[in-house]
């Protein structure tokens, strides 16, 4: 990312956060909450605003006198969420070029957070699955196992090996 966005980042972070807080500018159907949605937006709407009170209240730090440390302190839980919610858009997404930009998200935001974590000498955060292979509640058992790390490895194998000549 070019110097110049990266410094207009912080500007436009904190005027969307004093907008989301007073509530200003925010469409009629996200200020309502996920009871306004349709039943099929309900979860994605309920986990993004999982995902964006998480977000707010990890933000919230008390300041060290370590410019760098609050920095990173403050940026994590943002990199977090947005990585919480590309997995929203990743489980109920149907937008194909959207799904792919929720997916480098995730991988992206994950790296400055361990680049982050790196820069300050700080242990890296430990190892979880892949965010995008978790399910949601409302799947079958059948559905698991398609999606399933096991079930895409097979997959991935049996399009990779070479046929018997």
């Amino acid at each position: 990312m070019p110097v110049s966005i990266r410094l207009f980042v912080p500007v436009v972070l904190r005027a969307a956060v004093t907008l989301a807080i007073s509530g200003v500018g925010i469409p009629p159907s996200f200020a309502a909450g996920p009871r306004a949605a349709s039943s099929d937006e309900a979860p994605f709407l309920q986990e993004n605003d999982v995902a964006m009170t998480k977000m707010m209240a990890d933000m919230s730090i008390r300041p060290t006198g370590d410019v760098d440390r609050d920095f990173v302190a403050m940026m994590v839980p943002h990199h977090q969420g947005a990585i919480d919610m590309a997995q929203a858009e990743l489980r109920y997404g149907r937008n194909e070029q959207l799904r792919r930009i929720a997916q480098e998200i995730v991988v992206e935001q994950q790296q400055e957070i361990v680049a982050m974590h790196l820069a300050l000498g700080q242990p890296l955060p430990p190892s979880t699955p892949a965010p995008d292979q978790q399910e949601p509640a409302s799947s079958s058992a059948g559905d698991a196992h398609a999606m399933s790390h096991h079930g895409m490895q097979m997959n991935m194998l049996s399009h990779t090996q070479k046929e018997p000549q």
